[in-house]
C-alpha cells in the first residue's frame, strides 16, 4: 500500500481535495498530479483520540479497512481522518463507512 509520507504531500491534499464526512471517519480525496499515477493513502490519528495506543489501534483498524476497500484506487490521494468514534468500531463497521465515502466521492467504481 503506498502511502503518503511528506508534508508537501498532506498539504496539497488538503488544499487541493474535497472533505467528506462521516461519524465513523473523515476522509479528503484530490486526485493525483500524473493522471496514471498509483493512488495513495494517509491515516491520521490525532491527539485528542488518546494515548498512543489508542492512535495506533484506530490507524491500524482503518487501514485494515482500507485493505478490505482495495484502497488506494487508482489516480486518487486520499487521507483518512480517525473520529472518537472510530476508536470503539469494528473494522467491518469501518469499511462499511469507508464504502459509503467512497460512494458519496465517486471512487466506488475504480479498483487498484
Amino acid at each position: 500500500m503506498r502511502t503518503i509520507k511528506s508534508r508537501l504531500e498532506f498539504e496539497r491534499v488538503f488544499h487541493q481535495g474535497r472533505s467528506y464526512k462521516h461519524p465513523l471517519m473523515r476522509m479528503i480525496a484530490c486526485e493525483s498530479v500524473n493522471e496514471g499515477d498509483p493512488g495513495r493513502v494517509a491515516f491520521v490519528a490525532a491527539k485528542r483520540l488518546g494515548c498512543a495506543v489508542v492512535r495506533n489501534r484506530s490507524k491500524r483498524v482503518l487501514r485494515e479497512a482500507a485493505r478490505a476497500c482495495e484502497f488506494p484506487r487508482d489516480g486518487y490521494d486520499v487521507i483518512l481522518f480517525a473520529t472518537n468514534r472510530s476508536r470503539t468500531a469494528s473494522p467491518c463497521e469501518l469499511q462499511a463507512a469507508l464504502t459509503s465515502l467512497c460512494t458519496r466521492a465517486g471512487l466506488d467504481g475504480q479498483q487498484s
